[in-house]
């Protein structure tokens, strides 16, 4: 019975999403997998270190694929479909790329497996608190109308976010929450990454796939933040992006 309303509530999406019905439809269940571009000659032109011989081993922009299961206001985001090697190892990338982070958005509480370098982490802490600011910009993305929102991260870093109230989950890729729905883009223009969903998929979520994550060193933020700032104290600017990437 329960397949059964899915299926309904499935085809109902599909026509919702190719314009053929007025009709609001609402998800609270389901999955969504999420396109990460990270473009990766305009990061290394931030560095010296790097010249234009090591740019022409590198391909351009880096792509990963990342899943999002929802049910309610819990979450669970994770590495998805693989791709082909996308140049030399340790090039183009950034700490913590593996992340998987599950989330209880009503308790506001925050599990986070990280593995950075050669170190596996174990966050438990609260969900972040981002102060965001709705705009009226509007943008569709995987078949659905977004709304446009902007913030700072981490007290300092911009962020834009475009989120639907079509799904009524209110979370994101990471740990980037906190709007009236759920957030189908994600961009960090300092960084040049972007986070986009490919597709929203309306289906069951099992008890036994929205299960936290439970290996590594446990951690809360502050303590996270406070590894990486001795082990990367010598690694000058470059470290600001690992930490950065690594706190997401």
């Amino acid at each position: 019975m329960r397949s059964f309303i899915f299926l309904i509530i499935l085809v109902s999406l599909s026509a919702f999403q190719t314009g053929k019905t007025q009709n609001a439809i609402y998800l609270s269940e389901g999955s969504i997998e999420f396109e990460k571009k990270v473009h990766t000659h305009a990061r290394l032109e931030k560095d010296d270190m790097f010249d234009e011989a090591i740019k022409k081993t590198v391909p351009k922009f880096r792509t990963t694929y990342h899943n999002l299961f929802f049910r309610g206001q819990t979450t669970l985001y994770k590495p998805g479909r693989a791709v082909p090697v996308q140049g030399p190892a340790g090039f183009g990338g950034a700490a913590a790329e593996d992340n998987i982070v599950y989330s209880l958005l009503d308790k506001q509480l925050y599990t986070g497996q990280k593995e950075i370098f050669d170190q596996r982490y174990l966050v438990a802490d609260s969900t972040r608190k981002i102060k965001w600011k709705i705009t009226t910009e509007t943008r569709m993305i995987a078949g659905f109308e977004c709304r446009r929102a902007n913030a700072l991260f981490l007290d300092s870093v911009y962020i834009v976010a475009y989120y639907t109230d079509a799904i009524l989950t209110r979370g994101g890729p990471e740990s980037v929450s906190g709007l009236p729905g759920m957030i189908l883009g994600l961009a960090i223009p300092s960084e040049h990454i972007t986070w986009f969903a490919t597709k929203v998929t309306a289906e069951p979520v099992s008890d036994k796939l929205l299960v936290p994550p439970s290996k590594g060193k446990q951690v809360t933020y502050r303590q996270l933040l406070d590894d990486l700032k001795t082990g990367l104290k010598d690694w000058g600017d470059w470290a600001k992006r690992a930490i950065m990437a690594a706190m997401l």
